[in-house]
């Protein structure tokens, strides 16, 4: 089902693919450069995801039957199973992190209470649907930039290859939570903009503390360093998110569609490698990483 939107921009196929399915038991406990910092950034992340794509389902559902259009109906269908696939290939990386002795548990039933025993029990549907729009922007936005400019060079092709696997399909359905945010839930500019600020905010500070966490267990030494290379590394000239910025406050116009931004040519390469290796999501990661010139990571 092709995701069209009156906005312009250059919408792609949304497709149910089944989830990769990865050998994890020898994956390096710093699989990324050998370095914790970058390691243990996506892993966090990695960490927040199945409970983090059962929100986006449920936000989503609260409103489908209120849409008419056929296609949007059938995108919103294609965009719970790929983001169940996403829960299920996380949850198993989960498992491999679970034991390094990552309190994986303890972590997932935190962020549980958050997103279903405060936000979707006190806050309006729309606004949750609006935070799920804005991490669906901020995880596409990733999608295109972490990945299309060789940052993952000297990552482990597993890993590697499970994030690029992800992050097509992040493109594939970027806009359909917005769509159904604006179209159907008739969202204003402010809890657009509102819920973005959160999730902006909230999303970051999670991930930061589970890192935290998984530096006490993995008995990192000068903890200080650590972080004070890693935020550069993220945040720093020519870091990850200010490459990213154009990019995410784009998101603040009012005009704003996600089919407007993020060149497609790396998903494109993806795909094509992806459906002539007979669905094979490490052949296909590598055939975009020999594409593109490794920046610094």
């Amino acid at each position: 089902m092709r995701s069209k939107s009156m906005d312009g921009g250059s919408p792609q196929a949304i497709v149910p693919r089944k989830g990769p399915d990865f050998a994890w038991q020898d994956v390096p406990r710093w699989w990324f450069d050998n370095d914790p910092f970058k390691t243990r950034f996506f892993d966090a992340m990695s960490l927040l995801f199945p409970e983090g794509e059962k929100f986006f389902i449920a936000c989503v559902r609260d409103f489908r039957d209120g849409i008419a259009d056929p296609e949007l109906r059938a995108q919103v269908k294609d965009f719970m199973y790929q983001e169940g696939q996403h829960g299920m290939v996380h949850t198993a990386f989960n498992d491999h992190l679970k034991s390094q002795g990552i309190a994986v548990d303890h972590v997932l039933e935190r962020q549980k209470k958050i997103m279903f025993g405060f936000f979707r029990k006190y806050l309006p549907k729309t606004f949750t649907l609006g935070q799920t729009a804005a991490a669906e922007h901020m995880t596409a936005l990733m999608a295109h930039g972490f990945f299309a400019n060789g940052m993952f060079a000297n990552a482990d092709p597993r890993v590697r290859a499970m994030y690029a696997w992800h992050a097509v399909e992040e493109i594939e359905h970027k806009a359909v939570a917005y769509d159904v945010l604006k179209k159907v839930a008739r969202a204003g500019y402010f809890t657009r903009i509102l819920s973005m600020m959160q999730v902006s905010f909230s999303f970051p500070l999670h991930v930061f503390m589970i890192m935290r966490h998984m530096f006490t267990v993995d008995g990192v030494q000068n903890r200080f360093t650590v972080w004070r290379k890693g935020l550069w590394w993220l945040y720093g000239p020519g870091g990850l998110y200010p490459r990213l910025m154009r990019h995410y406050l784009a998101y603040y116009k009012p005009g704003f569609h996600p089919w407007q931004q993020g060149d497609l040519d790396t998903y494109r390469l993806w795909r094509g490698a992806y459906e002539g290796s007979g669905n094979d999501a490490i052949v296909a990661a590598d055939a975009v990483m020999s594409s593109l010139d490794p920046q610094p990571a």
